[in-house]
């Protein structure tokens, strides 16, 4: 290799395995190869050569140390960068959002072309276990739920152990890709302190019932439907669940495991059979996004809707209903009756500034 060829290398890496290869996915072993690269590069920049460049070389030797713990298990931040088997990761330096345990980073990372994404990273190492039950449930219901539901999910890109090379602690991280223009049902609320329109408040409704259906369906549980975690898209009306932390995996026999955790200052839209932690359903999961739409209503509701949401969050979870489509299909049979065929209605979201 020439010293051109090595500059141009060093210079033109966007992260380690361009320069040593993929990462191996079998093995915590560094390749053969990837030592070999790195021998080629290092000789021809080391600073006792005639031809060396400290700075080169420097570089060189930082993007080996960042490949050589990404194949070890031990995925840093050094100078904001992740190095998976599968990505670089390139980590904004502050975060675009702090939820109840983890933080929110902006990340970019390539495959055919550059993304954008979010890597989600616990505050706390106890709470890896959310971390990889969020990771599970958006998994199974890719691989399980219905296609044509999809865009009411993050997408999970991939989830990382990152153990910091200092002290040893492991945090398990999750990279979902981005999502803009979106605002929480606390946003809308805060826009709307008087409560929006329940004709405004009907399409969000539904669609939240189209993915707790999907979920179910794929055999998962939410478990933490607040207003934070259920995002609009005004423009598009459109609407995503995020936050899985929560949740747990039903069984058709016993239903689900109880929810884990509670979002401390939501405790009133639980119902319940979760302060009990009795067994989870999607149940549960209707009471709370009931409770959702009569918290961005603010007791605008008429009374149709109110006698609706009331047998949605009866107390006892087996005295509601179990399935989310045949309760959209009755829903949108309500809302009929009340204002006629379904119509399109713009919604807009004051500016801020």
């Amino acid at each position: 290799m020439t010293v051109d060829e090595a500059t141009r290398a060093v210079l033109t890496a966007r992260d380690p395995a361009d320069l040593f290869g993929p990462l191996p996915t079998d093995t915590t072993a560094v390749p053969p190869a990837a030592v070999a690269a790195h021998r080629r590069l290092a000789r021809s920049l080391h600073p006792d050569t005639p031809t060396g460049d400290a700075a080169l070389f420097t570089r060189l030797t930082e993007m080996w140390t960042r490949y050589r713990k990404a194949v070890q298990g031990r995925i840093g931040f050094d100078d904001h960068v992740v190095v998976t088997a599968a990505h670089g990761y390139h980590v904004g330096p502050s975060p675009l959002a702090s939820g109840d345990i983890a933080d929110l980073y902006p990340v970019r990372y390539r495959d055919d072309h550059w993304r954008d994404a979010v890597l989600k990273v616990p505050r706390s190492p106890r709470d890896n276990d959310l971390m990889k039950a969020e990771a599970t449930a958006l998994e199974r219901i890719r691989e399980h739920g219905p296609r044509e539901a999809r865009a009411f999910f993050p997408r999970l890109v991939e989830s990382i152990r990152h153990r910091d090379a200092a002290t040893g602690v492991e945090r398990r991280t999750n990279v979902l890709a981005r999502w803009d223009g979106f605002h929480s049902l606390a946003d809308v609320r805060r826009a709307y302190p008087d409560g929006v329109d329940p004709r405004d408040a009907a399409w969000m409704w539904r669609r939240l019932l189209v993915a707790l259906d999907a979920a179910s369906r794929a055999g998962v549980v939410h478990g933490a439907v607040v207003p934070e975690h259920v995002l609009i898209h005004p423009e598009e009306h459109g609407v995503i669940l995020v936050d899985w932390c929560y949740s747990v995996t039903a069984h058709a026999a016993s239903g689900a495991p109880h929810i884990p955790a509670m979002v401390p200052h939501r405790k009133d839209f639980y119902p319940p059979e979760v302060a009990q932690r009795r067994p989870a359903s999607v149940r549960t999961d209707i009471y709370m996004a009931t409770r959702c739409v009569e918290y961005v209503t603010a007791g605008r509701l008429p009374r149709e809707l109110r006698s609706f949401a009331r047998g949605c969050s009866l107390p006892a979870p087996e005295q509601r209903p179990s399935d989310g489509f045949t309760l959209l299909i009755e829903l949108d049979d309500v809302l009929e009756r009340l204002y006629g065929p379904r119509r399109f209605r713009t919604f807009t979201m004051p500016d801020p500034h």
